[in-house]
């Protein structure tokens, strides 16, 4: 498996990340079929495991993904030391739905929480801040952060959904090593608004959600003509064209795509050798824009 840097931390991860989310929501699969994706991915040289308090089904089901990860790490046979954590908060699923909360006494407990559902014996690997909230200003939000690094309840801090002027701010508060932003060819924003430049040049990792698509994109993915003939080409599947599009577009980018099937894992993975030249990209680009 191709590796990354983590930020300028020195930690290594690898180049494609698995995505947790999908593992957790409403109509999600069997526990033990969840554990063969993520034993299936750290077989095939998956590091990064992307999560959330939030990936869950409802605030009663709160941290389900976490511990889920936890658990299928603890049963692998395989060496686990230097697979890398993310996760977040600062979300709330109240019934179901999806709101902020910045409150830094929430978050302050948040990060407990989730560094017990992880596990409780070693520092969270990456806290990243879920989402601003406009009740509260990125200092106070992220001041439990900084405080639990000091703590040794957290190794390395991120955000996400931040724009250039929240990272900057987010940086006076606690070292950042991640962004974690939605991208993908109908989505491109960090391309528009300097996240993406600011991280390459900060030296920050870029984690794009969403990463082809979410499921609003499934059918305009399938019925994509550039991304078909792409695809048809290189005897590959659509989504790691799209992978390998996200790749090209800068070297700090690690997609985490997220799997519930061990097919979905696999598929992804194998798109780390797939290369697109900078004409191949374009192609992409023109033949997604909206």
């Amino acid at each position: 498996m191709e590796t990354k840097q983590l930020g300028n931390t020195g930690v290594t991860i690898s180049a494609i990340g698995l995505g947790g989310m999908p593992m957790s929501l409403s109509g999600r699969p069997p526990e033990s079929q969840t554990i063969e994706v993520i034993h299936r991915a750290l077989a095939l040289g998956v590091t990064l495991i992307d999560t959330a308090d939030s990936y869950c089904q409802d605030e009663s089901d709160k941290h389900h993904n976490e511990q889920l990860i936890h658990k299928a790490l603890e049963q692998y046979d395989g060496d686990t030391s230097q697979v890398t954590v993310a996760t977040k908060g600062g979300l709330m699923r109240p019934q179901g739905s999806w709101t902020r909360n910045g409150n830094p006494d929430h978050l302050q407990q948040a990060i407990r929480n989730s560094y017990q559902a992880l596990g409780g014996s070693k520092p969270i690997d990456v806290w990243q801040f879920h989402a601003p909230d406009p009740n509260y200003t990125i200092e106070q939000s992220l001041a439990p952060a900084k405080e639990a690094v000091e703590e040794g309840l957290i190794r390395f801090v991120g955000v996400s959904n931040f724009s250039v002027e929240q990272i900057k701010r987010a940086c006076e508060v606690v070292e950042i090593v991640s962004v974690q932003n939605q991208y993908n060819p109908w989505h491109r924003n960090p391309e528009y608004d300097g996240v993406l430049e600011y991280c390459q040049t900060q030296g920050l990792t870029f984690l794009p959600y969403r990463p082809v698509g979410g499921k609003s994109r499934t059918r305009l993915l399938k019925e994509n003509a550039v991304i078909a003939q792409l695809a048809k080409e290189k005897n590959v599947s659509i989504y790691q064209i799209v992978l390998a599009w996200l790749r090209v577009k800068s070297p700090c980018i690690v997609p985490i795509p997220g799997a519930s099937k061990i097919s979905s894992i696999e598929d992804s993975v194998a798109g780390v050798d797939v290369n697109l030249s900078t004409e191949e990209m374009m192609e992409v680009d023109q033949g997604t824009a909206v």
